[in-house]
Formats: structure tokens, sequence, C-alpha cells
């Protein structure tokens, strides 16, 4: 008698293979041209298995980059806020200018006009890692490293806008040497005046 096929097994086979096939798609063809259709041709399942999941596209495209997101998603903590920031603005750039990064630009332009998605990105993404930053500015302001008239919110909006603006808006793209630069002429306003 055969072996019973372990459903759990294949339910695991198929979503892989759906989050891989919306990368693929996202990054050969961009993300405006990714459909729900495309991704369970290209994964070889429904696309009602894929709706059991997921609502939408955007769903499947963000779960999907969250987890390849790697070291970028990561809040970096050695002790030296400046080398940290620094880091995490070189992984956050070096993600947004890499292969996934088209996939990155389309979902927070979609995002724009698409307020659950909006919401999905704050919940599951942005807000856990900004709320660390801020943590991390706090202590900052704590020990008089930075200024305590500004609010950590705005600190981190500060520190991360302008890295979002030029790729939404497409002025030109930032390289790794633009962050620390970006950090210097910011941190020369946070830093208390004497």
């Amino acid at each position: 008698m055969g072996r019973t096929p372990n459903p759990d097994l294949r339910s695991a086979r198929s979503r892989r293979a759906i989050l891989d096939a919306a990368i693929e798609l996202g990054t050969r063809d961009g993300y405006a041209q990714v459909t729900v259709e495309a991704i369970a041709a290209r994964a070889g399942v429904g696309k009602q298995t894929i709706y059991r999941w997921w609502p939408r596209k955007s769903a499947v495209l963000l779960e999907a980059l969250s987890e390849r997101s790697g070291p970028a998603a990561e809040v970096p903590d050695t002790g030296d806020l400046t080398a940290d920031l620094s880091q995490q603005l070189r992984m956050v750039i070096g993600l947004l200018n890499g292969e996934l990064g088209v996939v990155w630009r389309g979902l927070l332009a979609d995002a724009q006009s698409d307020a659950s998605l909006a919401q999905e990105l704050r919940d599951n993404f942005f807000t856990p890692r900004l709320r660390r930053w801020r943590d991390r500015l706090e202590a900052a302001v704590a020990t008089g490293e930075l200024r305590a008239d500004v609010p950590s919110a705005t600190m981190v909006e500060l520190l991360f806008g302008p890295v979002y603006y030029r790729y939404l808006i497409g002025t030109s793209a930032l390289d790794a040497d633009d962050a620390e630069a970006l950090i210097e002429q910011i941190f020369n306003g946070l830093r208390p005046r004497v």
C-alpha cells in the first residue's frame, strides 16, 4: 500500500513556490506587471491556492520581500549609535538599489493608494523597526548624546525619510557613501547645542 501524501508538506511546498514565483516575477517584470494569475502559473498552483493564504498580490509580495530582506530588516545594536545607523542606512540603500528594490519601490508606491496595504506595511514591517530606532534615539537623548527638544519620532523621520523620498520621487538613487553624509548632516542638527 502506498504512503498517504502529507497535506502539510504539500501546503508548505506550494506556499514556498508561490513566494519564490512572486519574487522572480517581481524582479524580472517589475511590481506593476505581477498578477495573481502570473504567480499561480509560475508556481504551478491554482489562483484559489494563493487566495487561501493572501487576499491580493501585494500581500504575497510583502511576505516574500519581508523574508528576503535579511539584514536590512534588522536593527543593529553594537552600542555605537552612529555606526549602527550608518550600517542600517547602508543596508536599506543596498536593498532598494538591489534586485529586490524594484519590487519594494512598487509596493511602497502601491501603498499610497491602497489603505490596507499601507496599514499592513506599517504594522508588519515599518512600525516594529522604527520603534526600536526610537528607543535607541531616546536612550541617546537620555545620555545627552542627542538633543532632548526633538521628538524621537521626528528624528527617525529625519534619518529614514530622505532615503524613501529619493526612491519614491525618483530623483537620484542614493549609494552607500550617502549614508555617512546623511547621518552626519542630520546629527549636526540633533546634537546638543553648546
